[in-house]
């Protein structure tokens, strides 16, 4: 399947191509950057747009074979000379005699309206890892043309705001528009069928070393949390991604005896309501699943209203550990977790879980959670 590029991928080389033709004088029809990744991406420019001040200039988003909303939207770059007067939250850090980049949102790119989100309210969507990339680039124009001083970069995408209702952005906080997002600037498509049937290679190939037991992970976030409590390389895990149902089906199947599942609040507060397939397409309850727990532990009421207005589960975690009830909370959510794992799994299964958040750390484990942590971190150490 073919790969494409994030939305970020596409602002960057839009400003970088607008950059270079507003400080060197020279058209581009198309421009070059290196992706996160490290894959190169090159991109055909189209409608620019020439002044002595500024230059407007887009790219079309390619989402490659992957479902995608924004493929074939136009995201635009303008970028022109600036003062100092336009100091503020979006200059880079740059100072002395390097150039200074100003980095903001226009038509159709939404703005942060509610706490916990990569951005700070009132920022526009431009995730940081697309911020740090049209800054790169930028300033690699700067250097080409000896420019010190300071510019303007704006990110807008006209079909924007119109794309946005088809995302759960509203919901999210994010308000007039799409977010501007992507942390390897490549989109990489895996169809349903295409995720399954490597999981189940995964699960398999364990199975023929010889493993009765098996750690399953939705994905790599929280690594480092993983690594640093436990001395386990989170990395080593079998990647379920959302399919934590079909996952434990398959294990059953291929007669593993035990699993380990490790995750991001995030992810496994939905199993609490039953929800074995956690993608946002199924359905979002996190809020209401944390609410829910914490109406049974003692919440209080103005912190629960707080919490159903949360974006992210971290951020109403934060809440309810204020009024002392975090650990209750986690507990009340650790005993649906389990009870609709171990249902799923049909007693042909010892299923326990671990779970944590990157800001909060350890939430809640099962009681044999440890013994399998043991295990595997002694495997990997041989």
């Amino acid at each position: 399947m073919r790969n494409g590029f994030t939305t970020g991928s596409c602002a960057a080389a839009a400003a970088k191509a607008a950059a270079y033709m507003l400080l060197l004088g020279i058209r581009k029809d198309n421009i070059r950057i290196e992706t996160p990744k490290g894959i190169l991406y090159e991109a055909l420019i189209e409608d620019m747009h020439i002044s002595e001040r500024e230059v407007s200039c887009a790219v079309r988003k390619d989402g490659g074979d992957d479902p995608d909303v924004t493929t074939g939207c136009l995201i635009y770059a303008t970028v022109a000379f600036a003062d100092d007067k336009i100091i503020d939250v979006g200059l880079s850090d740059s100072n002395g005699d390097n150039p200074r980049i100003f980095i903001d949102g226009g038509v159709g790119v939404g703005r942060v309206t509610k706490p916990g989100l990569d951005q700070p309210v009132g920022a526009a969507a431009i995730n940081h890892v697309p911020r740090q990339m049209i800054e790169s680039e930028v300033m690699d124009v700067c250097r080409q043309a000896d420019y010190n001083g300071c510019l303007s970069v704006i990110i807008s995408v006209p079909d924007g705001e119109e794309i946005a209702a088809k995302t759960f952005n509203e919901k999210l906080g994010i308000i007039g528009g799409i977010s501007i997002i992507g942390t390897s600037g490549i989109v990489e498509p895996m169809s349903t069928k295409a995720i399954l049937d490597t999981i189940r290679l995964e699960l398999n190939q364990r199975r023929e070393e010889g493993y009765d037991y098996v750690a399953v992970s939705p994905g790599n976030y929280g690594i480092d949390y993983m690594k640093n409590r436990y001395g386990y390389d989170l990395d080593r895990s079998v990647k379920c991604s959302n399919y934590i149902g079909d996952t434990i089906d398959m294990a059953v199947e291929l007669g593993f005896s035990g699993m380990l599942l490790t995750g991001h609040i995030g992810k496994l507060v939905k199993l609490s309501g039953g929800m074995m397939n956690t993608h946002s397409r199924e359905g979002d309850c996190r809020m209401e699943l944390i609410a829910a727990a914490g109406i049974r532990c003692g919440v209080s009421q103005e912190t629960l209203e707080q919490v159903l207005d949360c974006v992210a589960t971290e951020e109403a975690l934060r809440l309810i550990e204020a009024e002392g009830k975090l650990g209750a909370v986690m507990d009340y959510i650790l005993d649906k977790v389990m009870y609709h794992l171990r249902k799923r799994a049909g007693g042909s299964l010892d299923i326990e879980c671990v779970i944590y958040s990157n800001d909060l750390g350890g939430l809640a484990k099962s009681k044999g959670a440890d013994r399998w942590l043991t295990l595997l971190v002694q495997e990997q150490e041989q």
